[in-house]
């Protein structure tokens, strides 16, 4: 013990708090390097223990659109999960204008990484979504066939909460969605089916035929944009190469926005405007 205190004082002269707590975890491995490696084994298979036993997560909807949480995880898990929302939040991966926010400042990274994680759970994997009683974890959206045709008009989640229609057809393009379209007495026409999302391949065909985002001016490349119908799928649109686009989630959310019109231009480019 004196050799180590003696040691990290020597330490502490050249380095802050924040690495003397790294350099003082090692310090076994100097001053007693016959026991260091079985002591760091220990201790980190202690810490490990407790981290798994304190796992935790809180989710609560404030009631005006937006869910609020906390969780506690391992630190590894924090790492991992840290690295996929920077790889996501990667400036490489956006254009100027997603950068900035409404104001036309840069948006700081917290927004960002906030941006990244909703991305991250809109286009999780839908084979790899986990199942219960042999159904993976669907989103049940519940609307008219007036509803879902129209622009000015919202949608209901099976959970209670509500949508727009315009983000219940915007997800649709991306995300495992069952629409349960309903008659005027609330009887069910169609429990419809799970999304029919484009293929991997057909993913590779539209990168390669548009590079990246269609939308003019926007420099997105290919692995940053999700695959949009022009024809929505949720009005009977095919999901084909002729039917389908690479938008980045910006202009993807102007495409399903019933404040704005896109028009297709005949070199495969898109442009928005706001509705008057």
């Amino acid at each position: 013990r004196a050799k180590a205190e003696a040691r990290l004082l020597e330490l502490a002269v050249q380095h802050d708090a924040k690495a003397l707590k790294m350099l003082g975890k090692r310090i076994l491995d100097v001053v007693a390097p016959e026991v260091g490696e079985s002591h760091e084994a220990a201790v980190l298979e202690a810490e490990e223990e407790r981290a798994l036993a304190g796992v935790e997560m809180t989710l609560s909807d404030d009631g005006e659109g937006r869910c609020r949480g906390t969780f506690v995880v391992p630190s590894h898990v924090g790492r991992m999960f840290r690295r996929h929302l920077l790889a996501l939040a990667n400036p490489a991966r956006h254009t100027d204008a997603d950068l900035r926010d409404e104001s036309g400042g840069w948006k700081p990274l917290r927004r960002r990484l906030g941006e990244a994680f909703v991305e991250y759970v809109e286009r999780y994997p839908l084979e790899a979504t986990p199942q219960t009683a042999g159904v993976n974890a669907t989103v049940v959206v519940t609307m008219t066939l007036e509803q879902l045709l129209g622009d000015s008009a919202t949608a209901l989640l099976d959970d209670g909460t509500r949508m727009s229609a315009g983000q219940a057809r915007r997800l649709a393009c991306e995300a495992g969605i069952i629409p349960a379209v309903l008659g005027s007495k609330a009887q069910p026409l169609d429990l419809g089916r799970t999304a029919r999302l484009h293929s991997k391949a057909q993913r590779v065909a539209l990168g390669l035929r548009d590079g990246g985002c269609t939308a003019r001016g926007c420099e997105t490349s290919a692995s940053g944009c999700h695959a949009h119908h022009d024809d929505p799928w949720s009005r009977g649109g095919p999901t084909d190469l002729a039917n389908g686009r690479l938008l980045c989630p910006r202009h993807h959310r102007l495409a399903h926005s019933s404040r704005h019109v896109m028009t297709i231009h005949a070199d495969n480019t898109v442009t928005y405007v706001m509705r008057t």
